[in-house]
């Protein structure tokens, strides 16, 4: 089936992203023809803390849905040709509301925080930590839901008090989305309090085989009791996630959710064992697809559930994570003004032929994949006379580009198998500075799609495959192929070693910088910071 001779209905897709929310519509040869974005405010109230207003999140979600089905109207399309809305979301970000209330009681705790930073040290020294990755194929680290919600049940009253009365609930920020979709609980809706597998894997209290929350882990992080955990359901299934309440899309089935690297597996169409794809966002993430067992990582990957259609077996997939991808072109753009837009980064670094010796290791939230560094912050290295900003923008994007590097020669080890090209997409990805700078590095073809928004395309295919608009993955196999651009390497095999070799040692000196024992004046400021916040949603 060719992309024209499909058949003509629309899907929409939310992608709530990490700093900002889109609505694309699409057709069902993945075209998109309608969409509206929003980029919502981030809150550091502390260093190394990273929250979002839980409103925000569900304020931006019912604008850009307004505002794409606005314009879809407008070009002459009606509101009854959109058969299904499919979500995608950031993942591990932390929310806990009041079934009571249906209101939040703190702000979101987003994915790159590292408050929890001496927990983790804490958690490493208990009883059964050795057994954690076996079990939910994660590793102890600030990154996944558990200690977020673990710090949450320690530091806010609000929270405590919730839990007393059994009126606590927990949610990723999927959760969160489709439960005020759905009607937030309110008298007369039908209210859904559910999670899907990708994003139910990325919390530490998910069995990774039995794909069921495990007692174990539960009773690890303490959390077994007095807390509510949304249901666990398929990616794509037409029933478990209800339709929407409210708005102009009332009554529309929410057909699938995914988290957004899983999604953006599926936008890529990297349904094939030993496919896989790299999405340049806030962080970095690779995503290689391991079929219908979970591989074990002995290289610092993490192992995760790809996507899971209902009907289908789970489909399993290695993944790097990177902290810092884009938030170190946002933090060049924000905090140290050297740019004005983002786009000026690939600009700036194409004025020089390297980057003058200076090594950026990004380490904002730590080193993730495959370091896992969690005693350390971002460093630059290298810095002389001769430094300009030209050479800080390039070692920006270089160090996206070594850390990907890193991440594929573990996967090699792991699977056995090289990749021989790398799909990528997001943000970064439209840079061809940053792109050919990333062929140079890893050596092998880089290959971008001419649509990039893969993660909201990925939440569209598998809403498509849950009401039936797709039966198979064969007659997806020509959606977005058109206008794809390939990067080739094109510096010598010397000088690409010289330069990995170069960041390799900078990583190596990295470690060590934040300090292992509690500082009270540290401890006591973050409390303090701590229940101001908490006043707000008293």
């Amino acid at each position: 089936m060719t992309t024209d001779s499909m058949p003509r209905v629309f899907i929409g897709a939310l992608d709530a992203g990490t700093t900002s929310t889109r609505f694309i519509i699409f057709d069902g040869a993945g075209r998109p023809y309608a969409t509206h974005q929003i980029e919502f405010e981030q809150h550091y109230p502390h260093a190394g803390w990273h929250e979002q207003h839980p409103y925000e999140i569900i304020r931006c979600a019912n604008d850009c849905i307004e505002g794409a089905v606005k314009k879809f109207v407008a070009d002459g399309y009606n509101v009854s040709d959109i058969k299904a809305v499919g979500i995608t979301n950031q993942r591990e970000s932390t929310v806990v509301w009041d079934s009571e209330t249906g209101k939040p009681l703190y702000n979101a705790i987003a994915w790159p925080d590292t408050r929890t930073a001496r927990l983790v040290h804490h958690f490493k020294n208990k009883n059964g930590a050795e057994d954690l990755v076996r079990i939910c194929g994660l590793p102890l680290s600030t990154y996944p839901s558990a200690l977020k919600l673990v710090w949450l049940l320690q530091n806010v009253h609000g929270v405590q008090e919730a839990r007393k009365r059994g009126s606590l609930m927990f949610g990723t920020v999927d959760t969160w989305l489709v439960y005020n979709l759905t009607g937030g609980g309110k008298p007369g809706t039908d209210t859904k309090f559910v999670t899907d597998t990708t994003n139910a894997s990325r919390t530490m209290f998910l069995n990774i085989n039995s794909l069921k929350y495990d007692d174990f882990l539960l009773d690890f992080f303490g959390v077994s009791q007095g807390v509510r955990l949304p249901d666990v359901v398929c990616s794509a299934d037409d029933k478990a996630y209800g339709n929407i309440a409210s708005g102009v899309l009332a009554g529309v089935p929410i057909a699938s959710c995914l988290g957004d690297q899983s999604a953006a597996l599926v936008g890529q169409r990297a349904f094939s064992v030993g496919m896989g794809k790299n999405t340049y966002g806030t962080g970095l993430f690779l995503l290689y697809n391991t079929g219908e067992e979970p591989v074990f990582s002995k290289n610092g990957l993490l192992t995760t559930v790809g996507y899971h259609f209902k009907g289908e077996k789970p489909i399993y997939a290695l993944e790097g994570s990177i902290a810092v991808g884009g938030a170190a072109v946002k933090f060049l753009r924000d905090n140290l003004q050297l740019i004005s837009d983002s786009d000026e980064v690939g600009q700036l670094a194409a004025k020089v032929p390297d980057a003058g010796g200076v090594i950026f290791v990004t380490a904002f939230s730590g080193l993730f994949a495959p370091y896992w560094i969690d005693d350390t912050q971002g460093t630059i290295y290298g810095i002389t006379n001769y430094t300009t900003k030209e050479h800080i923008a390039r070692a920006t994007i270089e160090a996206t580009c070594y850390q990907t590097r890193a991440v594929l020669e573990a996967m090699a080890k792991d699977s056995g198998y090289e990749l021989k090209t790398l799909k990528v997409d997001g943000g970064m990805s439209n840079s061809d500075v940053c792109m050919q700078i990333q062929s140079d590095i890893i050596g092998i073809d880089v290959v971008r799609p001419e649509y990039r928004e893969t993660t909201a395309l990925g939440a569209a295919i598998a809403a498509g495959f849950a009401v039936g608009v797709y039966s198979s993955f064969e007659e997806l196999k020509q959606v977005n192929t058109d206008g794809e651009t390939t990067f080739k390497p094109s510096i010598t095999e010397k000088k690409r070693e010289k330069l990995y070799n170069l960041w390799q040692r900078a990583v190596s000196r990295c470690g060590g910088w934040l300090r292992d024992e509690d500082d009270d004046s540290e401890v006591e400021e973050e409390k303090r910071v701590g229940d101001g916040i908490q006043k707000k949603f008293a």
